[in-house]
């Protein structure tokens, strides 16, 4: 459903789109990440640089090979160019309203939405089960706020 009504911004011919490889219970972003590259969008994956690292960002495309990363979560060829993303499709374990997200604790995709947006403009969407959705995130002062929260109910707007 999220991917039959695709992101809530234009997607220009050449953006970088960055998805993610789900794990276990998590939304598949896969046929929204098909979706956006028929657009033109050139996709990205993340790359797990280290503890307390922001993420590498990869090129990558359906039909590429992968390496098994962090957790067992594949991840581009290290010979991927790295790119910097236009958006980035964020995993998230639990949002609320206000634009917060919980993660998986190791503040990944938190410091990488800081380096990004500290160099240009990033539109950060969070894809999730309308059942993930939670009254209030504990938010702290390092933790960066989402653009969008896509569910199969709904687009939430934060901006």
């Amino acid at each position: 459903m999220i991917a039959a009504r695709g992101l809530p911004i234009e997607v220009t011919p050449g953006a970088i789109v960055s998805g993610f490889m789900p794990m276990k219970t998590e939304i598949n972003p896969l046929p929204l990440l098909r979706k956006i590259a028929g657009q033109g969008a050139q996709l990205a994956l993340p790359c797990i640089a280290g503890r307390g690292k922001a993420l590498i960002m990869r090129a990558w495309k359906f039909g590429d090979a992968f390496k098994e990363g962090q957790w067992g979560i594949r991840e581009p060829m290290p010979d991927a160019p790295e790119v910097a993303p236009d958006i980035l499709i964020v995993p998230l374990a639990c949002f609320d309203r206000a634009g917060h997200r919980i993660g998986y604790g190791a503040g990944y995709y938190d410091m990488t939405i800081h380096v990004l947006r500290a160099k240009k403009k990033v539109v950060a969407i969070g894809v999730a089960f309308a059942a993930q959705e939670i009254a209030q995130v504990p938010a702290t002062e390092r933790d960066e706020r989402l653009d969008f929260v896509l569910t199969e109910k709904e687009i939430i707007a934060f901006r």
